[in-house]
């Protein structure tokens, strides 16, 4: 479908076709009309489907239709994290280019003058993370008494991350009647349940699980749990690598990560929840400049990172869900690049793998490494207990017959 079929205002043409834009993505085709029939939505779709103009193209031809424009913002996007707030504002920024409308971006870590000095001179539209302007409402910068539109994006990561309380608080605070989309990668009891209370007669729609490109070269590496540091030092002398993206699980091992590979003389920087927007902006910058070779990152950045040139991503832990895999390799192989996505295995993640598998349709090609040494003895604190032992071994499979089924 074109954007050209939609009945949209003169400027946002303008500036859909100076983006580069002409045929919609599913989630457009099937979210833009009933958002513009004012009607409230819930989409489910993978980051990376074009969602942010699914909702904000809708909301802007609404807001440029009405005559009067209030001082508090009538346009209210609530993102999960920092950077995805700032990466849909830019969107919003340069659809709303050719208009009066103001944009506002809202998230922690900046100055909260400028962002105080912005709010109370008016805008528009407003795209915040939940912490930042619950701040802004408490001290008064901010209302939400005139919010006509409200958008709640990637729905999912924000319950994960323990934003319902936020949520209901900023919701409370806007009118009753108002359209509300809300739009999520999965639809989790918890989502509907969540869609159920903020909309009515919202209509549904779903695009199908993204895959990732076929530009992606997939590849599982099964270690011991006590080599995956040898082996990521390894890879990273062994393979042609530009830029690689290293992923785990949590923000401490971020942080063992990084120390070991800056130990080892390699060029490296990370950001996770615990960095000050300052710090995650340098690294970001550095790492998209070149200055360092390898950015290592817990889950909350696998979102929204839009980064040109990157050539590896490592998971150095499995992450815990399949869909969570996708966006994670989805950072490399953009642009019509190739990329290569390599997963460090160890014989406890076989479940996760399977779900991985699963989602993808296809098994996943196992690889060794030449030349590394993948018999050095366990050390005693990466040995499984007893008690794991025989749990493993009461569900059908031992420990040793985990690892051979990963290769």
């Amino acid at each position: 479908m074109q954007f050209t079929e939609f009945e949209l205002n003169r400027s946002l043409q303008e500036s859909i076709r100076a983006m580069g834009y002409e045929e919609t993505t599913p989630i457009q085709t099937e979210a833009i009309p009933p958002g513009l029939a004012r009607r409230d939505v819930v989409g489910c779709a993978q980051t990376g489907t074009g969602k942010t103009l699914a909702f904000v193209l809708p909301a802007l031809e609404h807001l440029l239709q009405q005559p009067d424009r209030p001082k508090n913002p009538r346009l209210l996007v609530l993102e999960p994290t920092r950077e995805l707030a700032l990466q849909v504002t830019d969107e919003t920024v340069k659809l709303a280019a050719r208009t009066p409308l103001k944009v506002a971006a809202v998230y922690g870590g900046a100055s909260i003058r400028a962002q105080e000095s912005k709010l109370r001179r008016g805008v528009d539209v407003v795209v915040a993370t939940p912490g930042r302007l619950m701040d802004h409402m408490r001290r008064g910068n901010v209302r939400l008494d005139d919010v006509q539109i409200l958008v709640l994006d990637e729905a999912d990561r924000m319950l994960d991350m323990g934003f319902l309380p936020d949520i209901d608080y900023i919701v409370a605070r806007t009118p009753r009647q108002r359209q509300t989309a809300l739009f999520s990668a999965t639809m989790p009891p918890e989502i509907r349940a969540l869609a159920r209370d903020l909309q009515h007669d919202a209509v549904t729609v779903e695009v199908g699980p993204a895959r990732p490109p076929e530009a992606i070269d997939q590849a599982l590496y099964p270690v011991g749990k006590h080599l995956k540091l040898p082996l990521l030092l390894a890879i990273l002398k062994q393979l042609d690598v530009d830029s690689m993206l290293v992923f785990t699980r949590t923000k401490q091992e971020a942080d063992i990560v990084t120390r070991q590979l800056r130990d080892n003389h390699i060029s490296v920087a990370a950001i996770h929840g615990d960095f000050k927007q300052r710090d995650r902006v340098a690294a970001l910058e550095g790492f998209r400049s070149g200055k360092y070779r390898v950015l290592v990152a817990t889950n909350i950045a696998a979102r929204g990172l839009d980064i040109e040139g990157i050539s590896h991503v490592i998971n150095y832990d499995v992450p815990d869900e399949a869909e969570m895999y996708i966006h994670r390799i989805g950072r490399t192989a953009r642009y019509d690049a190739r990329g290569s996505a390599i997963t460090l295995v160890t014989p406890d993640d076989g479940p996760l793998i399977d779900h991985i598998e699963y989602l993808l349709g296809r098994k996943i090609e196992r690889k060794m490494l030449p030349g590394f040494d993948y018999d050095v003895p366990t050390p005693s604190w990466a040995k499984p207990s007893p008690e794991a032992i025989i749990r493993r071994a009461t569900k059908g499979q031992s420990l040793a017959d985990r690892w051979r089924s990963m290769l």
